[in-house]
This record gives C-alpha cells, structure tokens and sequence, in this order.
C-alpha cells in the first residue's frame, strides 16, 4: 500500500497545533507502515518544510491556499498513491484515483462564533458567516471515504451534528515529551504559582481564572501566550490585586520549567478540541485543574481536578486544596499514569489501521 500523508500544513520555523500533528504522526508511521511493506511518502508545498520533516520520500504540490487547490487530486494522482491522509479537511478531492482520509480537530467555532479579536473587520464577518450553517463541513466531509477525529469528544459531537455519512474513527493528538524520565520536583519545592498556556479568545475563559487567583493572595498565575494591549489591560482590571505575570510569549525550555516548578496547571475553557497541555503537563507530574467538560475528563481521567468554568471559587478551592503536600503528591502519580495513555507512537498505529481498513474497504 502506498501512502502519501499530506504535509503542507507543517510550517518552515516553528510548529503550530497542526504543524506538530503532522509532522509528528508521519515520523511515527513511516517505520509501522514499513514493518508491513507500505510505503509512506509526503506531500509538501515547500522545500522548506523538509527542515521540520523526517527523511522520507517526498512529492511537491502545490500550496493547500493555492487557486488550483480544488484540483490538486490531479497533481497527486499522477504519484500513484492509494490513499491520501490529510490533517484537515480542505484538501482538494475533484478527480481523485485514491482512497481519502480527512482530519475534523474541533467544531469549537460552531458553538462560539466569536472570531479571534486581531481579525480585520472583513475576515470577521466571513468567520462569522461561515460558521452559521453546518453546510460547508458538510460538504467537504462529504467528499472523503472516511473521517479522523482527534478525540472521542469530537467524534462524538461530529455524529450528533450529523456531520458526516462516511465512518468516523479517532486518533488522538499527542503531545511531545518535554524531557524522557523526568524527575518530578516534589510538592515542597513547588512555587505557589499555576500556570495558562493558551490564547485569549472568548471562549477561553481566562477571566474565571484571574477572579480564581484573586482569592488566593499567595498564589501567582502565569499567562504565557501572547497577548494584545486590549486584552491584557481587560484582564488586569478584573481584580488588581490578582497576583498576574503576563509573559506575552514564552520558549519551549522555560515553558517547561515553570510547569516543572508550579503547582498546577490551570484551563477554564468552554470548549477544546483535545488540550495538548494537559497532557504536557501531566506527564511532568504537574497536577491540573481545568473546566468540567467533556474533552477535559477525556483527557484528564481520574488524574484532573475539575471545576465550573463559571465558579472562580470552585478553582481557587481546586488550587488549595494542592498545598496539602500528600494530596499533591496523590494527584502528581495520577497525573504521570495519566499522560502515558497519549503518545505519538499510539496515535500513528491507529492511524495505520484506519488507513489500512479503508483502503481495503
């Protein structure tokens, strides 16, 4: 079986969510296709990309944002493969000779419309519009011979939407793995400070959070992302004597070592696709306390603590009850078990059978 995976997502400098996922998911697959005689080869719109990318054969394409995009089938069908994976939904499919597996993250922006603030008015309105009606996903999922979604959650939401007619299988995202054995800091050595790593959009929640820390003057909440002016003065105003750090952007390595050294790691979302963090910080032995959603309890388990995104108090109440020492310690070893259950290698071998079940399909 020939497999060709469409990486023309992974950026050239950095990853991004998708980036990673790509990049990540063929790395892995590439040597459990090999074992069974497959072929794996990526698609790439830019040499450049080969940077982020394992060594592995690969074809140039166009660009997924280029005007040939609704015919690109035609490109790859000439490379003979027999089934094409790709980590969205908006690959081109018209004349395709190939099997087609797509890629649904989330349906977060069906629920909460908002688009991001740093939009111009114009691209606003067309989020907006876009995401009024089911119609458009409808459509692309349509034209693929199966579906990936990234957690159960999603699946899920995708077959009560009635999104999709095709099958519908899950392959979880993963995280990467800050250090191999890490050795965890024990609760002693911890700052009194919980750490935010994600955006500022609507649906974020963060002011639940900053009002949570409000009401406990010992602790120090850490927002890591880059933020506009608005929104930091926004947040700010919600309590001034909430102890904030607003790093506006952070590396990977100290990213890490305040996940390291805090007592938790903290979300109030509303609503996520998977949460990488989560994971990223459970496998440090870095306790969570995070919104009582569904993705979360998926990701979480038995490991979270869980709070209403609309009850600061029941997060401050979460974050203080860490400072008991045995029961930090109690909630770290869960957290470690936890983490385990998500891994790149996992989610590539359930990738291949996905895609070794439609192509024989």
């Amino acid at each position: 079986m020939k497999i060709a995976f469409d990486c023309r997502y992974v950026r050239t400098d950095h990853h991004d969510g998708i980036s990673r996922f790509s990049a990540r998911l063929v790395e892995q697959l590439a040597p459990l296709a090999s074992a069974r005689g497959d072929q794996v080869i990526m698609l790439i719109s830019d040499l450049k990309q080969l940077t982020m990318l394992p060594e592995l054969p690969y074809e140039l394409i166009s660009s997924p944002t280029s005007i040939r995009e609704p015919r690109v089938a035609h490109q790859i069908n000439k490379f003979g493969p027999d089934i094409v994976f790709s980590p969205m939904q908006t690959i081109g499919s018209r004349g395709r000779k190939y099997k087609l597996v797509l890629t649904v993250h989330d349906l977060i922006y069906y629920s909460h419309p908002t688009p991001p603030r740093q939009f111009a008015w114009p691209l606003r309105l067309l989020w907006r519009l876009y995401h009024l009606s089911w119609l458009p996903q409808k459509m692309l999922l349509a034209k693929s011979d199966a579906i990936v979604a990234v957690s159960a959650t999603t699946k899920s939401l995708i077959l009560k939407s009635k999104l999709a007619t095709k099958p519908v299988y899950v392959v979880h995202n993963a995280a990467d793995q800050p250090v191999k054995n890490p050795v965890v800091v024990p609760a002693d050595q911890r700052s009194r400070s919980v750490v935010y790593m994600g955006s500022f959009m609507p649906y974020k929640n963060v002011e639940t959070l900053v009002r949570a820390i409000a009401a406990l003057p010992d602790f120090t909440l850490h927002l890591l992302s880059r933020i506009s002016d608005v929104d930091r003065k926004r947040l700010s105003g919600i309590n001034p004597q909430a102890q904030i750090h607003f790093h506006n952007g952070t590396t990977d390595e100290d990213y890490f070592d305040l996940l390291t050294h805090a007592t938790a790691l903290v979300s109030a979302s509303r609503d996520e696709g998977f949460g990488i963090p989560l994971v990223e910080s459970m496998s440090l032995g870095t306790p969570i306390v995070v919104s009582d959603i569904p993705i979360f309890h998926e990701i979480g388990g038995d490991a979270a603590l869980f709070a209403s995104p609309d009850q600061p108090e029941e997060f401050a109440e979460a974050i203080e009850s860490l400072t008991n020492p045995q029961k930090w310690q109690q909630v770290s070893n869960l957290s470690r078990t936890q983490a385990q259950k998500f891994s790149w290698k996992k989610s590539a071998q359930d990738l291949l059978d996905v895609l070794v079940k439609v192509a024989g399909s």
